[in-house]
């Protein structure tokens, strides 16, 4: 029987297409993200050879921005989002706005409308959340302080783009796009309502929001521990995955709201229940599939002749991508009063562009905001800038040497008389002698903190975070803030005086300078130290770090004594 197979045809081309251009980005040292891109333009109508159904293509990126953003809301964390706020919040907005203000500049120059610049530069200042979890990852920098940081500029990132693809088709009518009404129709200029259709845009949105708070999180993660119940692994996967496209399709058909939007609500509800983490796992592989179908099809909307056409056009953009908004981030991170490496980090974190620019410049066509000469010059800066942030990562490290080598230079950016950086003069001087300094109040810090106050023992903590020191000081414990990698910040714990340093923090790249500097000063100190890193633990050793604590090894121990333990009592009792 004769049958159309356009749809399988164009899934095995993505899919296999993109296993050998990614499999060859990453032999070159490339995310592979930039192979997927390379995959779809070989698959697209602007290279010869076998061109993929578009259209379907664009289906299958509609269910890859779903899965993706159902990610995004699954690992959304309102609580590490708080932690990080006074750097986050005000950063990420103003950087934005920078970034930006840039791009519609760039877009004027062109002799773009307004709406076409501001679409433009909304695409140019929002990084890949996929490429920075991977760039962290890898780099096993994702759970310190400064990864944290980076991860909570890019939730409100995303969150501010995705409150702009909401608003973007009722105001489109007045920044020279398609002007649409409460409904999303087409109308005349001039005879749409902007300010009604604003207001139901809105009252729309504001009610799935408060239907997904108030009811979505109670109704579906209780869904899912029913379908957890049964014991079948394929039903717990089907019903993460029906709730996701569900939820999104749903908000979509009833409330008018975007996909992206109803998939990452589904995901932040759904992290409520205790089965979320299972919930990402399981979902995992059919979101990176239909991620890599994303960005095929996205890389099937390239013109190659972008590259040869408008040089000029293309290096002024991927500027803005890796400098404008880099140097951006770093200026307002250490206007904070952040040290320079937090901004180096946050800096390279935002070196590229990604999924949710390629969604806005999507919009912008379809809105007729935007010439298709910007969304060419859009895919062409982030397969630039994916292709070059590792090497933006691995330049950090010689600035950071070049900012910190006499303190003189990094004194220039950092802002003075910071109270929470020295100890207030009311500290008694009797828990300024044989105290412990405690580095890094994460989840570990936090507990060795609660036991020794409960058994009276001094101690100073030396915390990255400026919102947790600030905090301590309040419950009146003593702390001060920076890298105690920095000589100056044991110094203000009063290192010299010091009984004890113990390291509980992640972060084990300054472990080996904290050490040295706390024996320098005091010789006579004892130290602990936290690793989860086997060479890195056989290094201190080496270096006679002191008693050193592996993560994995003390839980193993943990419960091997548990088990022994429960195991003697039985064979006691026979």
């Amino acid at each position: 029987m004769p049958h159309n197979i356009s749809l399988i045809t164009t899934i095995a081309a993505a899919l296999g297409f993109g296993l050998v251009f990614g499999y060859l980005a990453t032999r070159l040292k490339l995310p592979a993200l930039v192979g997927y891109l390379a995959a779809g333009i070989m698959l697209g109508p602007a290279t010869p050879g076998f061109v993929a159904d578009a259209a379907l293509a664009s289906q299958l990126a509609e269910i890859g921005v779903m899965l993706m953003m159902f990610g995004v809301g699954l690992h959304f964390s309102l609580d590490d989002l708080w932690a990080v706020r006074r750097v986050a919040l005000p950063g990420a907005v103003l950087q934005i706005a920078v970034a930006t203000a840039l791009g519609m500049a760039l877009a004027h120059f062109w002799g773009w409308s307004v709406g076409g610049g501001l679409v433009f530069g909304l695409a140019l200042s929002v990084a890949s959340t996929v490429v920075l979890l991977r760039a962290l990852e890898e780099r096993g920098i994702l759970d310190t302080f400064n990864g944290r940081i980076a991860v909570g500029w890019l939730v409100v990132e995303d969150l501010v783009t995705v409150m702009v693809l909401v608003l973007l088709p009722a105001l489109a009518g007045s920044l020279g796009g398609i002007s649409t009404d409460a409904h999303g129709m087409a109308v005349p200029p001039g005879e749409v309502d902007l300010w009604g259709t604003l207001a139901v845009t809105l009252g729309k949105v504001g009610a799935f929001i408060a239907l997904m708070l108030v009811v979505g999180r109670k109704l579906f993660p209780w869904l899912l521990w029913q379908v957890a119940r049964t014991g079948s692994r394929e039903l717990f996967t089907l019903c993460v995955i029906a709730a996701a496209v569900g939820i999104a399709y749903g908000s979509t058909h009833f409330f008018g709201v975007s996909f992206a939007l109803g998939a990452f609500f589904a995901g932040m509800v759904l992290r409520e229940s205790a089965l979320a983490h299972r919930a990402a796992q399981e979902s995992l592989p059919l979101r990176d599939a239909f991620a890599v179908l994303f960005f095929v099809s996205v890389g099937m909307l390239f013109e190659p002749s972008i590259v040869t056409g408008e040089p000029l056009k293309l290096l002024a953009v991927v500027a803005i991508i890796v400098f404008g908004k880099s140097l951006a981030a770093f200026v307002l991170v250490v206007l904070l009063r952040y040290p320079a490496k937090t901004a180096l980090m946050v800096s390279a974190s935002l070196a590229q562009i990604g999924e949710f620019s390629f969604i806005l410049a999507a919009l912008g066509l379809s809105l007729k905001m935007m010439p298709a000469e910007g969304q060419s010059l859009i895919l062409a800066g982030a397969i630039i800038s994916i292709a070059l942030n590792p090497v933006v990562f691995r330049l950090t490290k010689p600035i950071e040497r070049w900012l910190t080598r006499d303190g003189t230079v990094e004194s220039r950016f950092e802002r003075t008389a910071d109270p929470l950086a020295e100890l207030p003069m009311s500290v008694p001087q009797e828990h300024l002698d044989g105290q412990v300094v405690l580095v890094g109040y994460g989840r570990v810090g936090r507990r060795i903190a609660e036991v020794l106050v409960k058994h009276g023992i001094p101690f100073v903590v030396a915390e990255q975070n400026r919102e947790i020191v600030d905090q301590l000081r309040k419950d009146g414990i003593h702390a001060v803030a920076g890298n105690a990698g920095e000589p100056a910040v044991l110094i203000q714990a009063h290192i010299a005086r010091a009984g004890m340093l113990v390291i509980a923090t992640p972060d084990t790249f300054h472990v080996r300078a904290m050490v040295e500097t706390a024996r320098l000063l005091n010789p006579d100190i004892k130290t602990v130290v936290r690793t989860h890193n086997e060479e890195e633990a056989e290094l201190l050793r080496s270096e006679l770090a002191g008693k050193i604590f592996m993560g994995e090894e003390e839980l193993a121990k943990g419960m091997t004594e548990f088990v022994v333990a429960n195991f003697e009592r039985k064979s006691g009792g026979h």
